[in-house]
């Protein structure tokens, strides 16, 4: 599997654009993925990352994609989401990349108002929609499990149900490790997604609440996962880092050269890389 970085980690530091995709490079990551919005950044940005990944050697595997509009209960709403979302896949098309992340965000008003039904059902009829819409493009679309307490897809079982009925096959799931940690999702769980897993995100975190820090700085126990990883023989996919909102900017570099040590030595160990 390749090891990659989303690049995130330099956005939120503070650093350019150019700057990230090479320190990227330099510090000896694989692939790179791709945080940006293309309703904010005009055709010259859009022209900037693809050269200088190109240039660096750095291809792009996914882009980073929050829609929680998709299941607002407002159809207007829903619309613009679905508009906005069919962009993100036409720019990750441009970008040649692999995939979209797609998160899709939580129930609103506790589930009290909406019935969950309903907001469960807009969101497979609308990822349906950009999923045909993703394969036209030759892409898939990668959902994230989000461990929050009202999140629509915040464990592995709601995943696998969601894709089921989705029934789209561009249509994937994404594994973030430290989320399957903080859902209290066992290792084995991921067996339910064979098949159906494009994407792989990897950071640590305390167990309690989300944070993505470098592996190793937290508590999650990597090599049970990454075997499980390993088990659903998904060697063509991407295991990419994810560092948000860096605890001390100025040392952006040795946060993210930690994370791809780190990040490293656990998928050698697991049969995962060279």
């Amino acid at each position: 599997m390749k090891l990659g970085l989303i690049n995130s980690a330099w956005v939120q530091a503070g650093r350019g654009t150019s700057y990230g995709i090479w320190k990227t490079r330099e510090i000896g990551f694989d692939t790179i993925d791709i945080c940006t919005d293309p309703l904010d950044i005009d055709i010259r940005e859009r022209k900037l990352i693809r050269q200088e990944c190109a240039r660096a050697g750095l291809p792009i595997i996914s882009v980073a994609c929050v829609a929680v509009g998709l299941t607002d209960f407002n159809p207007s709403v829903q619309r613009f989401h679905l508009g906005r979302v069919k962009a993100y896949l036409d720019m990750a098309q441009e970008f040649d990349a692999a995939n979209l992340l797609l998160v899709l965000g939580e129930y609103i008003w506790q589930r009290e108002v909406i019935p969950p039904a309903e907001q469960w059902a807009t969101a497979v009829r609308h990822v349906r929609a950009l999923g045909e819409h993703a394969a036209g493009l030759g892409l898939e679309i990668a959902l994230e499990v989000e461990p929050f307490q009202l999140s629509l897809l915040n464990d592995v079982p709601r995943m696998a149900r969601f894709l089921a009925e989705v029934d789209q096959s561009a249509v994937k799931a994404n594994l973030d490790i430290s989320h399957l940690a903080l859902a209290h999702q066992p290792p084995s769980a991921v067996e339910a997604l064979r098949g159906r897993v494009a994407h792989v995100h990897i950071s640590d975190c305390n167990g309690k609440v989300h944070g993505d820090p470098p592996p190793g700085r937290g508590v999650v126990n990597f090599p049970p996962s990454l075997e499980a990883v390993k088990r659903l023989g998904i060697d063509d996919a991407t295991i990419s880092v994810e560092l948000e909102y860096s605890p001390d900017p100025e040392h952006i570099v040795e946060w993210v050269a930690e994370a791809h040590d780190r990040t490293a030595e656990l998928m050698r160990a697991a049969g995962l890389r060279p």
